[in-house]
């Protein structure tokens, strides 16, 4: 295999495979249909300073000559001007490619999955490596931001150790084409599948799995049948308890930094609020341990995570001086988990807009979200809802925006929190007016990189 076109290139996936497949000496181009956007040329940029030629996705790539592959993923449509100008160009899809890759690497590899929080977790697994002397390889859905130079953008790292880390997507049950040496299991949550599903996806998937895997406690319970013979297994718990080795024994925040206690260690320092973020930690801890590594130089080396793009990224201050961050929060986990976090962080009021990241995963998630929202929010606090992004495929463009406002209005304890909007300007313009010092602003989204860019512009210069 001497040559790869990537169809897609500049998706966060994509691109960092594509980088990858280059570092290991394959000629690559791509295209994408938003590579001459702005919001998109911290990726598109990268690749380009690698060597990578970026054409329109017209078509026009096949003039240079066939590749061995198109490579693709499952977002890309039948009728893509690039499948079309192929031919007879065999497919190759991305999950496929990944696998190959990892096994040419010759590095031990570590998979993150889970319902939440696997791009956050990849980062941070392969930054503490890092920290730890290891020099890792790094393949991730998120950009990491100490992995960022001018020819890679943060979601690929190419190492000369021992381990290659990377995230494993369970959205289309890719993740069970992997053959891995460790893997780590985050959680079960409601996004793309039924939790009963989804436990048998993540149980087929540790067949797969050649030494070792860590278990949050809930994804042991749901695929304990499934885990084969011999398999190590280690179990992580929200809280301390008889018999629990890897366990979250306290969390806090205090003078503006959270601190957790992993059952029998001392008090660690995290570099990220959040309940879930200790917890995340707490999976790395559980996974080095496996792996050898001294609890001392681990508990130092979790305290140093510089953390990723687009996960709790302070954005700035309003006029009014309320704080406004931006984050990745799509599915209803992470959303509240998000939420939680801007109350950690003191917020009074909550000011947060989400953009769902397509229609079918908005319709799937649109009941459990609206009852944890019913949980989590309080009077004053306001949720926006903005239309669904669009990103291309095949959708019913249902339900809109202003569908599920009108279900949730509805029903709702305190109809005040919930607005919409089919111009997100005017959401701006709305929540800078009554947004004040002491309250918080989230803009949460996924897919669509212009949120951040959104985010930014609620903000003045100091």
């Amino acid at each position: 295999m001497k040559k790869l076109h990537f169809a897609g290139i500049g998706g966060i996936g994509m691109s960092g495979l594509a980088a990858m497949a280059c570092c290991q000496g394959i000629e690559v181009t791509g295209s994408d249909r938003g590579a001459d956007r702005p919001e998109n040329q911290r990726i598109i940029g990268a690749l380009k300073n690698q060597g990578i030629r970026i054409y329109p996705q017209d078509g026009s790539f096949i003039r240079d000559g066939k590749p061995d592959f198109i490579v693709y993923s499952t977002a890309i449509e039948e009728d893509n001007p690039d499948f079309l100008a192929a031919g007879d160009v065999p497919r190759l899809h991305r999950s496929a490619l990944l696998g190959m890759l990892t096994s040419a690497s010759g590095q031990e590899t570590i998979a993150v999955t889970g319902s939440c929080g696997k791009s956050t977790v990849t980062a941070y697994m392969a930054e503490t490596l890092f920290n730890l002397g290891s020099d890792p390889s790094c393949l991730n859905g998120a950009l990491s931001k100490r992995f960022k130079s001018d020819c890679f953008a943060g979601n690929y790292r190419q190492g000369q150790g021992r381990y290659l880390v990377f995230e494993a997507d369970e959205s289309d049950k890719s993740l069970l084409n992997y053959q891995v040496d460790y893997a780590v299991i985050l959680n079960i949550g409601t996004d793309h599948y039924s939790k009963e599903e989804l436990a048998e996806v993540f149980g087929k998937f540790l067949g797969n799995v050649r030494k070792g895997a860590i278990l949050s406690d809930d994804v042991f319970a749901a695929v304990k049948d499934f885990i084969p013979p011999g398999l190590a297994v280690k179990i992580f718990y929200p809280e301390a308890g008889a018999d629990r080795a890897f366990a979250l024994q306290d969390y806090s925040v205090s003078g503006g930094r959270a601190h957790a206690v992993f059952s029998g260690c001392g008090k660690l320092a995290l570099p990220l609020t959040g309940r879930h973020n200790a917890l995340n930690a707490l999976a790395i801890f559980a996974l080095l341990d496996l792996l050898g590594f001294e609890h001392g130089a681990v508990l130092r080396s979790l305290e140093r995570f510089d953390g990723i793009f687009r996960r709790t990224d302070f954005a700035g201050k309003t006029f009014g001086g309320a704080l406004v961050y931006d984050d990745y929060a799509h599915n209803p986990e992470k959303i509240i988990s998000c939420l939680n976090t801007m109350r950690e962080m003191g917020g009074k009021r909550i000011f947060a807009i989400f953009q769902p990241h397509g229609y079918g995963p908005f319709g799937f998630m649109q009941e459990v979200l609206f009852q944890e929202l019913e949980k989590f929010l309080q009077r004053g606090d306001r949720f926006v809802l903005l239309e669904p992004y669009y990103a291309g495929g095949t959708t019913s463009f249902k339900p809109s925006a202003a569908e599920v406002f009108a279900d949730w209005s509805s029903r709702a304890s305190k109809k005040e929190n919930y607005l919409t909007f089919t111009d997100r300007n005017e959401a701006k313009a709305l929540l800078t007016q009554q947004a004040v010092s002491g309250d918080i602003i989230v803009v949460m989204g996924a897919r669509d990189n212009s949120l951040s860019d959104y985010a930014a512009s609620f903000t003045v210069s100091d």
